[in-house]
């Protein structure tokens, strides 16, 4: 059975998350945003994938929110 809840997976790099403590931020922030979100942090290629029913946008301004700057990685 398919989640329906969920949209497109998007690849977001962060070049300041360095950390356990920023990547358990960001995750809170999309969360906050979207509880139904699906998100994995990457602390080496400082990258955050993330599955939701919000838009890039949204999201990029949820982790902004968090603190932190993000952009589409590539």
């Amino acid at each position: 059975m398919a989640d329906t809840q969920k949209g497109p997976k998007m690849k977001l790099h962060v070049p300041e998350m360095s950390c356990g403590h920023c990547t358990s931020a960001i995750e809170k922030g999309v969360k906050a945003a979207d509880p139904s979100a699906t998100v994995s942090t990457e602390l080496e290629g400082r990258t955050v994938k993330v599955e939701t029913k919000l838009t890039e946008a949204a999201i990029i301004d949820a982790i902004s929110l968090a603190g932190y700057e993000a952009q589409p990685a590539n």
